[in-house]
């Protein structure tokens, strides 16, 4: 009937259509799951803080920061009222030139990227931290830094 056509026999075809379906089934899973993946996090409910919390987070920042109407610079500059404020910009401390030419004016969620990963969002900044991955815990962070400030 199609004289021209010529497929593969044995084991040859069993094996390449075998992994030709898995193959394309494979993909089509991970594409499905990574899809819901996005999906799921679309639709979740936003991380809401807490102060109290946020003040046990701030431990990680102590060493170097202060918060509070006594608020001053020291190893990093004072974070007291911060969001809103435009970055390297306190008289204080001695920011580095990224971050003052950085021109942020730091907002939650400007914020939030910063303490994910301090290098990703200000390459060439002083601030030595890996960052905190913990959603809830930025939260909570700038829960406290909202709170602080007032």
């Amino acid at each position: 009937m199609y004289p021209n056509l010529s497929f593969p026999r044995g084991r040859a075809a069993v094996r390449s259509s075998v992994g030709l379906v898995i193959g394309r089934g494979i993909r089509l899973a991970v594409a499905i799951a990574v899809s819901c993946a996005v999906s799921a996090s679309a639709l979740a409910a936003p991380v809401v803080g807490n102060p109290q919390a946020g003040q046990t987070v701030f431990k990680l920042c102590a060493s170097c920061h202060q918060v509070g109407p006594r608020a001053r610079a020291g190893f990093g500059p004072q974070l007291t009222g911060i969001i809103g404020r435009k970055a390297g910009s306190t008289s204080d401390y001695h920011y580095s030139d990224a971050m003052q030419k950085s021109g942020i004016v730091w907002s939650e969620a400007q914020l939030a990227a910063f303490i994910r990963a301090p290098d990703h969002v200000v390459p060439g900044t002083r601030m030595r931290f890996w960052g905190i991955s913990d959603e809830q815990k930025i939260a909570d962070l700038l829960a406290y830094l909202k709170a602080s400030a007032q």
